[in-house]
């Protein structure tokens, strides 16, 4: 079983996490439209799963993407069992869902820089994300573990990263994006 090994971090100085990761590899821009979707009683994202179509938009290609997520496997990063296809037509796939009794749950894109690494003998994602209802930038850095045996292993890989570009151990969160822009914190501006 596939786990992703993920932390993501609120970034206080993103012109600087994006000059130290262009020094490590090129990035690459996309635009990620996310549909996520619950059980009509809101037990099954209750219980920490995640169901989502993804259509990621770049200069490379347009891909549809369905994603399972099953609850985390580590609290500390909230990483999780993932199971991903490609899907031909979203619309269908999203008549699908909502067929087998599944609620559209909320929808958001992320503007996204990508940058592919390789760091203590794993193959890296390093991504900068603003999400335009969602104050701040952040940055997710994700490997891909064959097993939760390797998942410590892989977090430490991943917050050398992270250490790497300038993130602060207190700038991590494992606050979900769908739940920040279905329940947005009040402002502090003002």
């Amino acid at each position: 079983m596939a786990i992703e090994a993920e932390l993501k971090a609120r970034v206080t100085d993103p012109e600087a996490v994006l000059r130290a990761l262009a020094a490590m590899a090129p990035g690459t821009s996309a635009i990620y439209w996310d549909q996520y979707f619950d059980s009509a009683d809101g037990s099954f994202t209750a219980s920490g799963r995640e169901l989502r179509i993804r259509t990621v938009d770049s200069a490379e290609a347009v891909r549809h993407i369905l994603t399972f997520k099953a609850p985390a496997v580590d609290a500390e990063s909230g990483s999780k069992p993932e199971y991903e296809t490609v899907v031909a037509d979203p619309e269908a796939t999203a008549a699908i869902l909502l067929a087998l009794g599944y609620r559209a749950l909320v929808s958001f894109s992320k503007h996204c820089a990508n940058h592919r690494i390789r760091r203590a003998g794993r193959d890296m994602l390093a991504t900068v994300v603003t999400v335009p209802e969602i104050d701040g930038t952040f940055l997710e850095v994700e490997t891909l573990t064959d097993g939760a045996g390797d998942v410590p292993a892989a977090l430490a890989a991943v917050r050398a990263v992270m250490a790497e570009v300038g993130i602060a151990p207190e700038d991590f969160t494992t606050e979900l994006y769908s739940d920040a822009v279905l329940h947005p914190r009040p402002s502090s501006a003002g």
